[in-house]
């Protein structure tokens, strides 16, 4: 259903809304789980991985538009979470949910997403939609879903409107675990799943602190060689350096990274004093951005897909300067060029829009990448980050 003027009258057969805080409402067919969610609408071009989507807790208190016409032919498994905290609290699709055709599938999407407890709404011109948050940027809204067609569009408005948005908001804090873990998952093979990876005794040890981590990463830090301990996002220097770490990552995660930034730059800075080893994705990219002495800023409508083009810049690539990746990313705030420090160098830089992808801290063991290279961009092209990273700890 298309896009209409605000508090039009409900179609027939209506069962779920989308509320813009503007007072667009949006009709369409709910599915998944009853109940109402307000979030920011943002959209994913991605064809697949629709599950990992929403499951990856760098969308939490989002709504997320898949461009893809036909969601849900892939089904839903247990393998294919990439964590058990909240992610996006909703999608919007243009088609009904796909029946599954794929032998990996252990039940519907439309059922995962009732027992996952997240709302969705099909039947929505998507297409309209997109070309809105293109144009105006990623709105507030509430996504409602009632299986009689019940809302209370003014009170569903209200509520849209009352929401302070995702600038100024910590939201790591809300998707990391409670507890420290020593990490013991490798990578996934076709017919035999995750490998149990040993006590990992002579490998080089990551400390990786959790903003809202992908589990997918921590599998690829395995994968290249270290030995993983999970700490919570608001662990301190000194429990930290407790662990005596080989070098730290800085996890993907949620919100504005200046707002989990009052927490966590204090411990990255030290960090950097005492020349430990730093890699950062997405939000821990950023954080480390800022605790080198940069600004981050909100997107007009963000990065969010799987066929982002970044290219190589800066010294030290070698053959390989100017060489372009295909990435995936997701993210609604950047690094700003404009702001970095001397010392500072960019290494990667979005083909999209220019902004910055990549940095380097020179006389440091740190650097940080915008995208996702857990999440099989390319499909591999982004792997080496992940043993550069592990290469360095010695």
């Amino acid at each position: 259903m298309a896009l209409s003027a605000p508090t039009p009258a409900q179609p027939a057969g209506a069962t779920g809304v989308l509320v813009l805080a503007d007072g667009t409402v949006v009709w369409g067919r709910g599915f998944g789980a009853s109940g109402e969610a307000v979030g920011e609408v943002c959209f994913n071009t991605a064809m697949t991985g629709y599950q990992e989507v929403m499951t990856d807790p760098s969308y939490a208190a989002q709504i997320v538009t898949f461009t893809f016409p036909h969601i849900g032919n892939v089904g839903a498994n247990e393998e294919d979470l990439e964590s058990r905290v909240p992610g996006a609290v909703g999608c919007i699709v243009r088609e009904d949910i796909t029946a599954p055709s794929n032998f990996r599938s252990a039940e519907p999407f439309h059922v995962w997403m009732h027992n996952a407890g997240k709302i969705g709404l099909a039947g929505v011109d998507t297409r309209a939609l997109t070309r809105r948050i293109r144009m105006s940027g990623a709105p507030n809204a509430v996504i409602a879903h009632h299986p009689r067609g019940k809302f209370d569009i003014a009170k569903l408005l209200k509520k849209a409107q009352g929401w302070a948005g995702l600038e100024g908001m910590d939201l790591a804090g809300k998707v990391t675990r409670e507890s420290q873990e020593d990490w013991a998952g490798g990578s996934w093979a076709l017919g035999s799943g995750y490998e149990t990876m040993g006590e990992g005794a002579g490998k080089p040890h990551v400390v990786a602190i959790d903003y809202g981590a992908k589990d997918n990463i921590f599998r690829n830090l395995v994968k290249a060689g270290a030995k993983v301990t999970v700490v919570p996002a608001k662990t301190s220097l000194d429990e930290v350096m407790a662990l005596k770490p080989d070098g730290v990552f800085l996890s993907n995660g949620p919100g504005d990274p200046a707002a989990t930034g009052e927490y966590a730059v204090p411990v990255i800075k030290g960090l950097l004093d005492k020349d430990v080893p730093i890699f950062g994705i997405c939000l821990g990219h950023q954080m480390l951005g800022l605790a080198a002495g940069a600004k981050t800023a909100k997107m007009f409508q963000g990065h969010r897909g799987a066929n982002h083009p970044v290219q190589r810049v800066g010294e030290g690539w070698g053959e390989t300067e100017g060489l372009v990746e295909i990435t995936s990313m997701n993210h609604g705030f950047a690094v700003d060029n404009e702001t970095l420090p001397d010392g500072v160098e960019e290494t990667h830089r979005s083909l999209f829009d220019g902004t910055n992808c990549g940095i380097s801290i020179k006389g440091k063991k740190a650097f940080g990448v915008q995208y996702h290279p857990e999440a099989s961009p390319g499909p591999q092209d982004s792997f080496y980050l992940f043993e550069k990273f592990v290469g360095i700890l010695g």
